[in-house]
């Protein structure tokens, strides 16, 4: 069994934003600050902030952590702090064994090499031999699918392209450890899944796992445990379901789409009962919100469901189309009565405004979370089958007919 091992201990890690210095005024006192100075380590100075603050955790061999939260959280900053691409300016982290990384796009590629010259090129960086790798190099080349441009220079490789083979080499090179960062979501969905299905057969191996992602439905398949960040510190570990709640209900706040020209603003999104909801039992959505004054008839307001299992929107409300209409202007409160029909699991409850016209989703709004928990089928919802079975008399064995 590998022997791997992943260390995060009271790391801090602090940046600088833009120029810190502008002048020679003002450089001159900075240094002599630097070379005499005794600021104390957790202390910033201007212009400075915490990209990391107290985060402590250990992954073992077998253990797969989920580390989820919004855009600058510090999720990446910490993968790269594990993998020394960064030095942490408090504690200490380090990981026992060799890596496999996924951090980002084309990290290590040497970008007028061939594909497959890069391939050799970042075995030898891990401390293969020539002969390790040439045993491993046709399935590395198979599982990236980029058979017919292996030989191609990597400059030319596309974002996903790029992601095929660095996960391939990341998954392919006997490593210890892996980390993955959210790169793999710029590959079609198909390959996500075989390299997600990758990710789980090798925890199941016994590797320690770290991976950062969006898609928090691989989370809570693949992870045993997840870190949920906000602005550099941990504010919930825990059980991928319990942290992956606490995200999309309670611990960070639903962030405004950027389009201003959005016609409904919700403004509250409550589901009852607060308590995981049994199979078949029913739950209500109520939803409170404003309308502008102009409302373009190709905008609808939406309730969603979608499996936080394999990301399919299970059932879709079309609030606009119900009488009265909430394209008036003015506020409104709406009330959806679902039976939960579905199977165990997470779902999550979204109020997305769509674009009919253009067929796209132009803003979303807030989101609630659902746990179902006791369903005596399979799959993610019941479409209450009817099933019809005819059994035919069978002869028996040696018997003439």
């Amino acid at each position: 069994m590998p022997d791997g091992r992943i260390e995060f201990q009271h790391v801090w890690k602090k940046f600088r934003r833009g120029e810190l210095h502008d002048s020679l005024r003002d450089l001159v006192p900075a240094i002599t600050s630097r070379l005499f100075g005794r600021r104390p380590a957790e202390e910033l100075r201007t212009r400075e902030f915490w990209a990391v603050q107290d985060v402590t955790f250990s992954v073992r061999p077998g253990e797969a952590l989920g580390i989820i939260g919004p855009n600058g959280a510090g999720k990446s900053t910490i993968l790269k702090l594990l993998t020394r691409i960064l030095k942490p300016t408090q504690g200490r982290c380090g990981i026992r064994g060799r890596v496999g990384a996924l951090i980002e796009i084309a990290a290590g590629f040497h970008q007028d090499l061939t594909g497959a010259e890069n391939v050799f090129l970042q075995g030898s960086i891990m401390g293969m031999t020539r002969k390790e790798i040439e045993s491993r190099f046709d399935d590395i080349v198979a599982f990236s699918e980029l058979i017919d441009f292996i030989d191609t220079p990597v400059k030319r490789y596309s974002s996903g392209m790029n992601a095929r083979l660095g996960f391939a080499i990341a998954a392919h090179m006997s490593p210890d450890v892996l980390i993955v960062d959210e790169v793999l979501a710029v590959g079609d969905y198909r390959f996500q899944r075989k390299a997600f299905d990758r990710i789980g057969e090798m925890v199941r191996s016994g590797l320690p796992v770290v991976i950062v992602s969006h898609q928090l439905e691989r989370i809570a398949s693949l992870c045993n445990d997840c870190l949920l960040l906000d602005r550099g510190r941990v504010i919930k570990r825990g059980r991928p379901e319990e942290c992956i709640s606490h995200y999309l209900m309670a611990g960070v706040p639903n962030e405004p789409h950027p389009e201003t020209d959005v016609p409904f603003r919700v403004t509250a999104l409550e589901i009852e009962p607060k308590v995981p909801v049994r199979a078949g039992e029913w739950m209500a959505i109520t939803v409170r919100g404003e309308v502008a004054a102009r409302v373009d008839p190709d905008y609808r307001l939406e309730v969603r469901v979608r499996s936080l299992h394999n990301a399919q929107i299970v059932y879709i409300v079309d609030l606009t189309s119900r009488e009265p209409a909430i394209g008036r202007p003015g506020t409104f409160e709406a009330t959806v009565q679902l039976q939960a029909n579905m199977s165990n699991g997470y779902f999550s409850i979204e109020t997305p405004v769509w674009h009919a016209r253009e067929r796209r989703e132009v803003g979303q709004c807030m989101k609630g979370l659902v746990r179902v928990e006791g369903a005596a089928f399979f799959g993610t919802t019941n479409l209450h089958p009817r099933v019809q079975i005819a059994l035919n008399e069978r002869t028996s064995v040696g018997s003439l007919p």
